[in-house]
Parts: structure tokens; C-alpha cells; sequence
């Protein structure tokens, strides 16, 4: 016999529709809709004046694959991914471990690794410029080298990777030190009674128990890292020799779809960024089950 539903169960279900609703048409209007519309805007070619596209099919996907600029932007995001993402992990994790620990100035400490998240991007890109000036730069002047950091073609985009792995620093320690709390002492204490050292503890103990945290981090991290643009867009100028080594493919997008008026080719570059994001997510997906520990 069906069990009939009770009033108050019929309002908790009508008031948790009314609470998440605006999540949802914000969703919608913000996300789900912008989405459709540029792969719609993909099969299109942008037509003059910015009205009357002109539809061309799989022209402009057939044009993407054969250009060598989106290649070269593709090889230059995947590299700055490469470099910020596992070493912004690693260095947040041993900071978090030791942040959690009882130190004098924690607080403090911990306040200064999560400033650089609430910087504007611009300050940050002006303040790494200066330091990474080959004339007049900080860090030239103080190791006394002659380094090109953000002109030379074959080191500018490791130099604006590490701009990333300063900025990802603080949201990552955070969430690392959320996952941290929840690590029970008792575990530690055996550890030490066992003989284990610090490092042994942090493989065989802290890793496993916060995977899941790690896990999370991984593919935001990875996500953001290969829609990198705001770093480049105000550290590398157009005049610079490194520009083309240096270009993402969220830049690409930019440059076709606002200063060429190439909306649809634009919109083409965005949706091949969009299956090497998913694809990339999947990769995560199936390999998480072989090391992250939901128990």
C-alpha cells in the first residue's frame, strides 16, 4: 500500500524547491545557457557588424585542427598546467602539515600564505613584473644574474607559472587544513610509539586519510590551471618575443572572439578547451579510485 504523503513532508519538499530555486535559474542564466550558446556559436561564422551569422558547420573545427597558433596555445597551457598545479599541491600540503602543528604565530603565518588569493590580479602581475625585470628586477639584483624571466622565449612560461603556484598557495593550505582537522590525533601518537619519523607519518597517514581533500584540490587546480589568463594577459605584452610561447587558449579566445571579431572561431577554440578539460577530468575520475580513501 502507498504511504501517503503528510503535510509537513509536502511543505519541506515545496520550501526546499523555493530555497535552492535561485541557485538554480542562477545556473541556468549564468552557466548552462552561456555554455550552449557558444558551442551553438561554434558552428557559425560571425557575420558582419556582429549580426547575420552565417552557418558553416564543422568548417571552423576542421579549421581549429589544422591551425598551428591554437596547437601552440595548447602546448603552452598544458606546460603552465604541468608546473602549477602539482607543485602548488605539494608545497600547500607540507605547509598545511606544518601549520597544523602548535607553533608560535600560526595564525599569522597562516594569514600571510592566504593573502595573495584576496590581491587583485592586477597588483600581483604589477608587483612580478617589477621583480622579474632583467634591468632593475628584485631577484637579478640580488643573486646578481642577468636573467630574462618573462622575455625569453624559452622561460617565460615557467617564470608566470610560478606567479600561479604563489597565487593557488592560500586557497590550497586552506582546504588542506580543513582536511587536516579531521585527522585524529591518536593515529599520530601511535605512529611516533612505532617509531615512525615525520615523513612516514605524512605518506602512511596524512596522505591517506585526506585524499579525498587532495583529490578535490587536484581537479579544481587542474581546471583553473588550464583556464590560465589573467597572468598572461597582464604580464606578457604583445610586443614581447615570448608572446607566442606564452599565449593560452582561454588568450586565443580572447584575441579571436573581442579584437579579431571572430566570435564563432572563438567560440570553436572555448569548446575544444572544454573536451581537453573533460578529458583531463575523466582521467582524474577513473584514476582517483586507486589511491583516494573515502572511508
Amino acid at each position: 500500500m502507498k504511504k501517503k504523503t503528510s503535510t509537513r513532508q509536502k511543505s519541506e519538499f515545496l520550501w526546499g524547491w523555493i530555497f535552492i530555486l535561485p541557485t538554480m535559474i542562477g545556473l541556468a542564466v549564468l552557466n548552462f545557457y552561456p555554455m550552449i550558446a557558444t558551442v551553438k556559436q561554434s558552428f557559425y561564422k560571425t557575420g558582419d557588424f556582429g549580426k547575420g551569422n552565417i552557418y558553416v558547420g564543422l568548417e571552423n573545427y576542421n579549421r581549429v585542427f589544422g591551425d598551428t597558433e591554437v596547437w601552440q596555445s595548447l602546448l603552452n597551457t598544458v606546460k603552465y598546467a604541468v608546473i602549477e598545479v602539482p607543485f602548488s599541491i605539494i608545497f600547500a600540503l607540507l605547509l598545511a602539515v606544518l601549520l597544523n602543528k602548535k607553533l608560535k604565530g600560526r595564525d599569522t603565518f597562516r594569514t600571510i600564505f592566504f593573502l595573495p588569493m584576496v590581491v587583485a590580479p592586477a597588483a600581483i602581475a604589477m608587483v612580478w613584473k617589477w621583480l622579474y625585470n632583467s634591468n632593475f628586477g628584485l631577484i637579478n639584483n640580488v643573486f646578481h644574474v642577468n636573467v630574462k624571466w618573462i622575455s625569453d622565449p624559452n622561460l617565460a612560461i615557467f617564470s608566470i607559472a610560478i606567479i600561479g603556484i604563489w597565487s593557488a598557495l592560500g586557497y590550497n593550505l586552506v582546504l588542506f587544513l580543513a582536511g587536516l582537522q579531521e585527522v585524529p590525533r591518536d593515529y599520530y601518537e601511535a605512529a611516533s610509539l612505532d617509531g615512525a619519523n615525520g615523513w612516514a607519518q605524512l605518506m602512511h597517514i596524512t596522505v591517506p586519510l585526506i585524499s579525498p581533500t587532495i583529490f578535490f584540490v587536484l581537479v579544481t587546480r587542474v581546471i583553473g590551471a588550464m583556464q590560465v589568463f589573467d597572468l598572461i594577459y597582464m604580464m606578457i605584452d604583445l610586443n614581447n618575443p615570448a608572446w607566442k610561447k606564452t599565449e593560452s587558449l582561454v588568450f586565443l579566445f580572447y584575441k579571436y572572439s573581442f579584437d579579431q571579431s571572430k566570435k564563432g572561431y572563438g567560440a570553436t577554440v572555448v569548446v575544444v578547451l572544454l573536451v581537453v578539460i573533460m578529458i583531463l577530468t575523466v582521467i582524474q575520475l577513473i584514476g582517483q579510485k586507486k589511491w583516494v580513501h573515502y572511508e
